[in-house]
């Protein structure tokens, strides 16, 4: 009696057990996260993301009716997914933190294909579109601007060295994601703007073909930018046992950075009354203060600034409104570059 008591219970406890364990691996299959999968309903057939809906950036943290739900299916059918504003980057970083948090493999899954898309989209000479696969305009250019090649190196180098959340990923994306990032570093030495045989800078876009400077925006003209090219050294920087050709590059735009800075002025807003903001932005002088022009001329570094009409203006005053103050004409972008990080890149670096 005392036997088939002990083996009853015996048998309770086992399969309570085992009914844990299937309900924990149910829970984990069935855990979630509302922006996680949001970002799994906007992922395009490519593997991307768009940085849009309906024409405007819109909110992930957001609980979509079914009515747009349904719009939403029928624009991740659209070819326009993207590498702009942080647009596919930060959809992958997302959705591995997602995935080591409530284990959702469909997130896990769905950062891997982003990684694939931003894989496919690199071109033979290691630059990325702005949009792929549709390249209409612009799209197809190699894309500096806001960050956009740099954002993509970057995830695929965490990749690469199984690093930043992404060691998750699949080990088959390990090779491939080393040797984008291989490809992406001659594709920056390769379109470091020269100037009367002296390395320089950087510019925004260049054509996908010749890899020259190009225009975007008729306002982003051909140009040396200081804010791109700051993003710019700041990845050639990280590398690990850098090639003399790498040293050469960040030494070359450093002595850029420096011979452009523009001393004793900073950019400020001042009260503008029946304005469409109610200030404007201004340039004042200011001992104390460095700034950089987002945009030099190529062949004198003089700053430039442009409407939409683009035409070259030398001061920002000159142009309108509207472009004065919907982009940054000015910044600080190379400053903890040049206060701080590359002095402890050159000790480390110092031959």
């Amino acid at each position: 009696m005392i036997k088939h008591v002990q083996k009853e219970i015996m048998r309770i406890n086992v399969k309570f057990f085992l009914s844990v364990i299937a309900c924990s691996f149910f829970v984990q299959l069935n855990a979630q996260d509302l922006q996680a999968d949001n970002m799994l309903l906007f992922q395009r057939g490519s593997g991307g993301w768009s940085k849009q809906f309906k024409g405007k950036a819109f909110d992930y943290n957001v609980e979509f009716t079914a009515p747009v739900k349904a719009e939403i299916a029928i624009a991740a059918k659209k070819e326009d997914a993207n590498i702009d504003n942080g647009s596919t980057t930060k959809e992958i970083r997302y959705l591995v933190k997602a995935y080591k948090t409530v284990k959702n493999p469909k997130y896990l899954a769905a950062a891997e294909n982003g990684i694939r898309y931003l894989l496919k989209a690199q071109y033979d000479n290691g630059g990325w579109p702005q949009y792929y696969p549709k390249k209409n305009l612009y799209r197809a250019q190699v894309t500096f601007n806001d960050n956009a090649i740099i954002n993509v190196m970057e995830v695929l180098q965490d990749v690469a060295l199984k690093q930043n959340d992404l060691e998750v990923v699949n080990a088959t994306l390990v090779a491939p994601s080393a040797l984008a990032v291989d490809k992406g570093i001659q594709c920056i030495l390769k379109t470091q703007i020269e100037v009367d045989g002296k390395r320089t800078a950087w510019c925004q876009q260049y054509d996908e073909v010749t890899l020259k400077p190009t225009k975007a925006r008729a306002f982003e003209l051909p140009s040396l930018s200081s804010s791109e090219s700051d993003n710019i050294v700041d990845f050639l920087m990280v590398q690990s046992n850098p090639s003399q050709e790498v040293k050469d590059a960040i030494k070359a735009a450093v002595e850029w950075f420096s011979a452009v800075k523009i001393e004793g002025y900073q950019v400020v807003n001042v009260d503008a009354p029946g304005t469409a903001k109610g200030t404007d932005r201004k340039v004042v002088p200011d001992s104390s203060s460095t700034i950089w022009a987002r945009y030099y001329e190529i062949d004198t570094n003089k700053p430039f600034f442009c409407d939409r009409d683009g035409i070259v203006k030398y001061s920002i005053q000159e142009i309108g409104y509207e472009r004065r103050n919907g982009y940054a004409w000015y910044g600080v972008w190379p400053e903890k570059l040049l206060e701080k990080g590359y002095s402890k890149w050159l000790k480390k670096n110092a031959n």
